[in-house]
């Protein structure tokens, strides 16, 4: 039997037409989408680089606007002040001498004491036994030195007899040379018994002086500022220890089992180990250290008039003297060391105060100095510099920076007055840039600068 393929034939060119329409209608999709894309992602995208593009490109034609400053001198003198500290006039610690034991204080912390003034006294048996025995080796040598002028004025006696008998041949000149020689004998035995008796004497002398040691004075007149002894303290030939109480307040020990000295009354010296047994300073007057930067040192001289501020007399003022300078700067600071005196009779003003010291109408740099705002202030390569602005385009100057007033600092050199600099420096400020300038002037405020 034959079997007819027709409906065969029908059946897959129907499914053939079905997978081309598919085809058409998925790239049809395909090109909707992409043009989805296109319009709404690609075509934005394109339109904000095109915006960006020109944005910078018309930036980077444009000059940046900056704002500068152009600078007025700043005024040829001015008050400068600087930091110090008091000092005493004249401060010493005070040793001892001798070795043994705190008999006596007689003065305390804050006591005025006069030249010459026992301070106290020390019990020193042992150096007192070595004055008896310098006295009794001294009356023993006296008394050997008077044996030996006995025994030579016999020897002289002897020899004027023998010189008459040997002339007349009573004796011989043998025996006569005999007596000359144990008188020139006994002559030089007087001699050493003498030196002997002097330097016995030298010794008792130095015994005795080392002995007045015991009682320990003033050697100026001022004020006790420290006291590290007390009465049984055991006293090194170089200083005492025991309990130690300083201008500070407080007492403390420095032996013992129990405990340590408290900071405030323990001095860095003390101990039997040759500390100091008292210091003693002068207040009138009192001496004021400052140290004066390098640019202003050639305009302080020898008494010159500097006023004085303490902080514990807040709105007082003082007035000292300069009295010497150190003559040269130091390298390290840039400084020169300057000293005043001011007058303390009533003793208000201690040493170690904290001082603030004005000299009047100083001028640094030798004038035509100015002020700047410290912003302006830039680091390039390694050096301290501004951005000066001429004919609109910047340019880098490096600059001598004097007294920093915090708002405002003044320069000594590199700038002049009627310069024109950049107020903040910004990334858009760079050497030989062109910008756009916007004016401000700045004028030195001298009621700001002490």
């Amino acid at each position: 039997m034959a079997i007819s393929n027709e409906p065969i034939a029908g059946v897959a060119a129907n499914e053939k037409g079905h997978s081309v329409r598919h085809w058409v209608v998925f790239l049809v999709l395909l090109l909707v989408v992409a043009g989805l894309i296109v319009r709404f992602v690609w075509m934005p995208r394109r339109e904000e680089d095109r915006e960006v593009i020109a944005a910078a490109k018309q930036q980077s034609q444009e000059k940046p606007s900056v704002e500068v400053v152009k600078l007025v001198a700043a005024p040829g003198a001015r008050d400068l002040t600087v930091p110090g500290t008091a000092l005493a006039y004249t401060e010493a610690s005070i040793y001892a001498r001798s070795a043994g034991y705190v008999k006596r204080r007689l003065v305390d912390i804050g006591d005025r004491v006069q030249k010459g003034q026992l301070l106290a006294v020390i019990d020193a048996p042992d150096l007192d036994q070595q004055v008896a025995q310098a006295r009794s080796v001294l009356a023993q040598s006296e008394a050997a030195q008077a044996q030996m002028e006995a025994q030579a004025h016999l020897a002289q006696l002897q020899w004027d007899r023998y010189k008459v008998l040997v002339a007349k041949g009573v004796f011989s000149k043998q025996e006569g040379d005999n007596q000359e020689a144990t008188l020139q004998v006994a002559q030089a035995n007087v001699n050493a018994a003498r030196s002997t008796v002097q330097g016995n004497r030298d010794n008792l002398q130095r015994e005795i002086v080392m002995q007045q040691y015991e009682r320990v004075t003033a050697p100026f007149s001022g004020m006790v500022t420290a006291r590290n002894v007390d009465v049984g303290t055991l006293i090194s030939p170089q200083g005492g220890g025991g309990s130690q109480l300083t201008s500070s307040g407080g007492t403390g020990n420095n032996s013992g089992s129990s405990g340590q000295a408290t900071s405030a009354a323990s001095p860095t010296t003390g101990g039997a180990q040759g500390g100091a047994m008292f210091t003693i300073a002068t207040i009138e007057p009192l001496r004021i250290l400052v140290s004066v930067p390098e640019p202003y040192a050639p305009f302080v001289h020898l008494k010159q008039k500097v006023g004085l501020t303490f902080e514990q007399f807040p709105g007082r003022k003082f007035e000292g003297v300069v009295t010497r300078t150190s003559g040269s700067i130091d390298p390290n600071t840039r400084t020169l060391l300057v000293e005043a005196q001011t007058s303390n009779p009533d003793g208000h003003l201690m040493p170690g105060n904290y001082v603030l010291a004005t000299f009047a109408a100083v001028q640094a740099g030798g004038g035509g100095g100015v002020f700047i705002p410290g912003e302006a202030i830039v680091i390039r390569n390694g050096k301290t510099a501004v951005a000066t602005v001429m004919n609109n385009r910047v340019q880098f100057k490096q600059i001598l920076i004097g007294r920093d007033y915090g708002d405002q600092t003044e320069v000594l050199d590199g700038l002049k007055p009627d310069d024109i600099i950049v107020r903040t420096v910004t990334d858009k400020v760079q050497e030989n840039v062109e910008i756009e300038p916007r004016y401000r002037t700045e004028k030195a405020d001298t009621s700001k600068h002490p």
